[in-house]
């Protein structure tokens, strides 16, 4: 057996393919055998994608393990992460609207990631304040169908709105990649 079949057989539920974190078959984040229809369908695809791969790198971490800082200084951690989505979904709202902004979840600067402690209470409340600022902001954006309308305050086109938040989800799953490989060696997909 050559070391790469060793280092995977330690982590990777999956059977077809050792190196993945699971089978293509059980993915939860291939749903169809068919490409969404239209510009707004394929970027709210990769957008649920991306938040599905959060969630799937944080499954079965005990609330230390989600807290776990991943090399000092830096204060990043997966339950960090998700506080933080919650905090910049949130954000995004307020680029939609043009009357008062909403107030931050998590008060100072980098209370997201500062409050990310090893808290069975604080790790629930992370996952409630993602759902609930993710289906706000859908919400808000659902409410523009045309992707080249100009909106909010600074007046950003829908389209872009909707790449940055793409963006935004597939640059922290790759944190969040390594964050999970430094807590217990699992990596990838």
């Amino acid at each position: 057996m050559n070391r790469m079949s060793e280092d995977t057989a330690r982590w990777s539920q999956a059977t077809t393919y050792p190196d993945m974190w699971t089978d293509p078959e059980n993915d939860p984040r291939h749903r169809s055998d068919s490409s969404p229809e239209g510009e707004r369908a394929t970027l709210e695809e990769f957008l649920s994608g991306y938040r599905l791969t959060l969630r799937m790198k944080c499954e079965g971490l005990t609330p230390e393990q989600l807290a776990r800082r991943s090399v000092p200084p830096s204060t990043m951690s997966l339950l960090g992460l998700v506080r933080h989505l919650a905090e910049v979904e949130r954000d995004w709202q307020n680029w939609i609207t043009e009357g008062e902004p909403l107030p931050s979840l998590y008060g100072e600067a980098d209370g997201d990631f500062l409050g990310a402690v090893g808290d069975r209470a604080v790790v629930d409340g992370a996952y409630a304040d993602l759902e609930r600022e993710q289906a706000a902001t859908d919400a808000a954006v659902a409410a523009f169908p045309d992707l080249g309308e100009r909106i909010g305050r600074d007046g950003i086109a829908v389209r872009e709105l909707m790449v940055h938040r793409v963006e935004e989800y597939a640059r922290h799953c790759g944190h969040a990649d390594l964050l999970r490989e430094c807590v217990d060696g699992r990596v990838g997909q």
